[in-house]
């Protein structure tokens, strides 16, 4: 039989691990922009997922977490390889030569994807309201955009963002059923080490990097290691547990809101008058989606 589709209900504790994962996520733009400047696209991605690697081994060691059910870990390193390998080597090369607010106006069609695959593959439903919020909220992530002043031009890394986007949309809907059989946490901690082995690809030329980059580099990158992606993998995991890829993903775009927050608190960027109508419009779209962009009771795939 095929499972029932998962709750589109939110609850305090999905909703809050929602809330640190978009914090630390609107945060790591910063970090990246700091990586950069000492590390390669592929160092960078290398570098960040062996720290968070370290952590959660370490972890998994300490604790002797059991290993994944026999029949799990090639899907779990299928999907590891989409939604953490692809997704992020993609984005950093994309982000080469694409301007920073184009690639987060790309990244922004994530919750999109995914409420389309969702729809398709995990009988998951929006309603015409919920689509219209959707619609709404990409809206507002283009005027956080051009509020910034930042350009909206497309060059070829602008498909390599979209892969990421599809890649990492994939990640978020087909890991439930895994998750029916595994604690979040170890799902998490088998997807990050598996998900980072691919990365080893990066390894020629890594030492040097590693010796020349300035401490403030090496911060930054251990930060994203850490917060970013060890923490913020395992919230996000444990709220896709408990509520449907559709309606948790609808949140991201509270993410470059976050992130407008954050350059102006911690960077001094003063956001312009756009920018907040953006943000307003943003956070007006993922209300509806969530409030009246779903049917009553959770669409359901019939038995097979």
């Amino acid at each position: 039989m095929t499972p029932a589709a998962p709750s589109s209900r939110l609850d305090a504790l999905s909703l809050g691990a929602i809330g640190i994962t978009l914090l630390f996520w609107a945060s790591a733009f910063a970090g990246i922009r700091a990586g950069l400047t000492a590390f390669s696209p592929g160092h960078l991605t290398l570098y960040r997922f062996l720290v968070a690697a370290v952590v959660l081994g370490g972890y998994a060691a300490a604790t002797r977490m059991p290993l994944p059910p026999r029949r799990d870990p090639l899907r779990i390193f299928g999907l590891s390889f989409c939604g953490i390998t692809l997704y992020h080597i993609l984005l950093n090369y994309g982000e080469l030569s694409v301007p920073a607010g184009t690639a987060s106006l790309i990244i922004a069609a994530g919750p999109v994807i995914t409420a389309l695959i969702a729809t398709r593959f995990a009988g998951e439903k929006l309603t015409a309201l919920g689509w219209l919020g959707t619609v709404i909220s990409f809206a507002g992530v283009a005027l956080i955009v051009l509020g910034r002043g930042q350009s909206l031009s497309f060059t070829g890394g602008a498909v390599l963002i979209l892969l990421a986007a599809f890649f990492t949309s994939v990640y978020f809907v087909f890991q439930r059923p895994l998750l029916r059989r595994m604690p979040p946490l170890n799902f998490t901690v088998w997807s990050l080490l598996l998900g980072t082995l691919p990365m080893l690809v990066f390894m020629p030329g890594f030492a040097g990097q590693l010796r020349a980059a300035p401490l403030g580099a090496h911060l930054s990158v251990i930060y994203l290691g850490i917060f970013p992606s060890a923490l913020s993998y395992l919230t996000w995991t444990f709220a896709l547990s408990r509520v449907s890829a559709s309606t948790t993903t609808s949140f991201l775009f509270v993410s470059p809101v976050l992130a407008t927050l954050i350059a102006w608190l911690w960077l001094g960027e003063v956001p312009g008058l756009t920018s907040l109508i953006g943000g307003s419009v943003a956070l007006c779209g993922v209300l509806l989606v969530n409030t009246l962009g779903r049917p009553s009771a959770p669409a359901r795939r019939p038995a097979t």
